[in-house]
């Protein structure tokens, strides 16, 4: 697939296996160096355990994949020194939340964070919590990125499909949720749930009924995403 293509999926198949990343064993000193930096600019920013992607395909509409676990300093490095491992692909699951009305949610990730500023469909680097008994969970992975940064549960929408979106070193496997309210109903619920928020993930709250109202903020695999939603 080319980038920014988006490829509808019929299911995943998503398994964690032990890797030993021979990227943070080898620059582990620079590594250590870059994240003491980075925190000094982003204080709230914490050294924790993430999933990256490792030999992923797709077979018969099935995305396939292998993931691994490592430090959050070692994901920064490497995406900030310009990805020097090909064999790796950041992937996340993003839900792209779409209103009676046809409008989708999106957010803008809030200062202090490592995305400040970024507009996309709420979602989060997997981590471990993500896996269990060796698969992991992108769907769980949406479900739980939606109402941490937005306040709406599961009982507010009914999920859809799947579609894949390459862009670069970034995979973004997005799922359709179908909401049973209008778009400005889900935005007022996210608007509120930021506000009662002492450090929210995210700034504002985007309401996105077509082309124009993607600003220069929104990411490249979103738009693609929402172009294809909208045509």
């Amino acid at each position: 697939m080319n980038d920014l293509d988006v490829i509808p999926i019929d299911a995943l198949d998503l398994r964690l296996e032990p890797f030993d990343w021979p990227f943070a064993a080898a620059r582990r000193a620079e590594i250590d160096a870059h994240f003491d930096a980075l925190r000094r600019h982003l204080p709230h920013v914490w050294n924790g355990r993430v999933l990256l992607m490792r030999d992923w395909t797709v077979d018969g509409g099935t995305l396939r994949a292998r993931l691994f676990e490592t430090d959050y300093a070692s994901f920064m490095a490497w995406r900030d020194w310009g990805w020097p491992d090909p064999t790796v692909t950041n992937a996340f699951a993003m839900g792209a939340l779409r209103g009676t009305d046809g409008g989708f949610l999106l957010g803008e990730m809030a200062a202090g964070t490592a995305n400040q500023g970024q507009v996309y469909f709420p979602c989060g680097t997997p981590d471990p919590s993500d896996a269990r008994g060796g698969i992991v969970d992108f769907a769980g992975s949406v479900v739980r990125e939606i109402f941490e940064e937005t306040g709406i549960g599961a009982d507010a929408y009914t999920a859809g499909p799947w579609a894949i979106v390459k862009a670069g070193r970034l995979l973004a496997v997005i799922r359709l949720l179908e909401a049973h309210t209008t778009t400005a109903a889900l935005c007022a619920t996210a608007r509120a749930h930021i506000a009662s928020e002492v450090d929210p993930e995210l700034s504002a709250i985007v309401a996105a009924h077509g082309p124009d109202d993607l600003g220069p903020g929104v990411l490249d695999f979103v738009r693609a995403y929402l172009l294809h939603a909208w045509d």
